[in-house]
């Protein structure tokens, strides 16, 4: 039986990414059906190969795995002559380049976009740095963290009265990865017309304040600064979590109609056409009391429950599960966003595609690389180097 063929088929991506980002865009290609070809220097890779522990039984990072699959690995020494001329040679077979170095850095070695664009004119060139390439930041390390910090996602998580949190997950470099992928996508949308590849500046920077959305919206249009308003939200109310008699839900009431069909749940008709709470806009200004007045009532009920009524009225609700539980949820069994691979005869889990596609599925055809696993397969097919070739490549510690 033929397998099905995939989005990204027949194009080849050059990964010269590290830690995350970076990574997760080249991952995401890779699960498209792209043939990753992930460039690690050779005495020790990818930094996450060493972030641990976790590690699996034979030796791997679960910080790796996560991010590197479907990718094969190839060890290249970018410091020598002799690496660069391979890089150079497989950049004239690759439709796409995704690299995370400091701004300047990949210029410096002779294999930046001018001079690689020089050598094949349709290659897609994605460069992801902490700040992008121009303005007064451009040389400054980038880092998820101070990222957020920087970037104010910060001062509006956490407590409302207690000091700023940063997202529980490196967030910036997730959607840094993400807006990496998309742009990519519609550059090569761009190349089928025009024949043309080009570059891309994509930073941490500019995809933590673009995904600030609503929030950053509001500021701009009224100019008064956000609030943390800790599991609440900022302008629906009521939008956070309810403690009940043995946990928590969290209530997502979005309209004035899942309003109505709350009080109903809750016998408190008289509130859905209170002038107090009719609209979101009286409930976000009637806050405090609305809400304490609803504590009272979440508290008397178990959380099953709750959830029982809530889900039949289809008012947004959800239980506050932790990691293992969120992970063995029904729903995520039967959209398999848990699969498993065998890496070195070992089983592992690992979070499967978002994307569910009918007709060109993404998914993991390749568990993530030992270092320098196809450096050997890569040279010879793309390249047509022979055994001695090799030989004498690694003995000069070019690979």
């Amino acid at each position: 039986m033929m397998s099905q063929p995939t989005a990204l088929e027949n194009l080849l991506v050059l990964d010269l990414t590290r830690i995350l980002a970076g990574p997760y865009c080249t991952m995401l290609l890779g699960d498209f059906g792209a043939r990753v070809i992930k460039i690690e220097e050779p005495s020790r890779g990818d930094e996450t190969r060493e972030y641990g522990p976790p590690f699996t039984a034979r030796g791997a990072s679960a910080y790796y795995l996560a991010v590197n699959r479907n990718k094969q690995s190839v060890t290249l020494n970018l410091k020598s002559t002799a690496g660069i001329e391979i890089l150079r040679a497989l950049a004239r077979r690759a439709d796409i380049l995704v690299e995370n170095f400091r701004v300047g850095t990949m210029d410096a070695w002779g294999i930046g976009y001018a001079d690689l664009r020089a050598l094949n004119p349709r290659l897609i060139y994605c460069a992801i740095t902490g700040y992008g390439q121009t303005g007064p930041d451009k040389d400054r390390p980038g880092v998820d963290t101070i990222i957020q910090a920087q970037g104010g996602i910060m001062s509006i998580t956490g407590p409302a009265n207690g000091e700023p949190y940063k997202v529980g997950v490196a967030i910036a470099d997730i959607t840094a990865g993400m807006n990496a992928a998309i742009a990519i996508l519609a550059a090569l949308y761009h190349r089928d017309q025009t024949g043309a590849g080009q570059f891309i500046d994509l930073s941490l920077f500019d995809s933590q304040l673009g995904w600030l959305a609503n929030v950053a919206s509001a500021y701009l249009v009224s100019g008064a600064e956000p609030k943390r308003y800790g599991n609440a939200h900022a302008t629906v109310v009521p939008y956070q979590l309810m403690s009940t008699r043995d946990g928590a839900v969290m209530l997502g009431v979005a309209t004035d109609r899942q309003f109505q069909a709350l009080c109903k749940i809750i016998n408190r008709d008289a509130w859905a056409t209170d002038a107090r709470f009719a609209t979101n806009a009286a409930r976000v200004v009637q806050r405090a009391e609305l809400i304490s007045e609803l504590e009272k009532i979440f508290r008397a009920r178990s959380t099953a429950e709750w959830m029982a009524d809530l889900v039949r009225a289809k008012i947004p609700c959800g239980p506050v599960n932790d990691i293992p539980t969120a992970l063995a949820e029904p729903q995520t069994i039967a959209r398999a966003m848990v699969q498993t691979i065998e890496l070195d005869g070992e089983k592992i889990k690992m979070i499967g595609p978002v994307p569910k596609f009918s007709r060109t599925p993404a998914r993991i055809a390749l568990a993530p690389p030992r270092l320098g696993e196809q450096t050997d397969l890569v040279l010879r097919e793309l390249l047509q180097y022979d055994d001695a070739q090799i030989a004498q490549l690694r003995a000069a510690g070019t690979i």
